[in-house]
């Protein structure tokens, strides 16, 4: 297997490059997001997983529902873990922490005495101003 770090020293395959870094769990996941294109390196398109990479070189992708702008800073020997993998770059846009982002399925919170209360909410009210769960029937068998 002939890779580009052997013909090319200071150079390293993008999808091992990406798979060195944590970015994706398998290379081969790597090599599927390059292949389809999905991969810029320094604003042009990849379409090849054996494009090379150097230091100084600044990828975009998308992973999950973020856009990741990583600035290659070394080139990995290996996948190690990691604090080595961070240690092969520099994000220049980090991703969003989820709590910000709009997620059009989630249902919206709602804040506490806001609105119509729920039915926990009125049975405490009910116990509060001492009306029971049956009303007047409650307090007239208590009695």
């Amino acid at each position: 297997m002939t890779d580009t770090e052997d013909s090319n020293p200071g150079r390293l395959r993008i999808d091992k490059w990406l798979w060195y870094a944590r970015f994706f769990k398998t290379r081969s996941l790597a090599a599927k997001l390059c292949n389809d294109g999905g991969v810029r390196l320094s604003g042009a398109v990849v379409t090849k997983a054996h494009a090379a990479v150097k230091p100084g070189d600044v990828l975009t992708f998308a992973q999950g529902r973020h856009i990741r702008v990583i600035k290659v800073v070394a080139l990995g020997s290996r996948r190690g873990p990691a604090p080595e993998a961070q240690a092969l770059y520099e994000d220049l846009a980090p991703p969003v922490p989820e709590e910000r982002l709009q997620d059009p399925y989630r249902a919206p919170v709602q804040q506490p005495g806001a609105g119509r209360p729920t039915k926990r909410d009125r049975r405490a009210i009910d116990a509060l101003q001492g009306d029971g769960p049956m009303g007047d029937a409650w307090q007239n068998e208590t009695d």
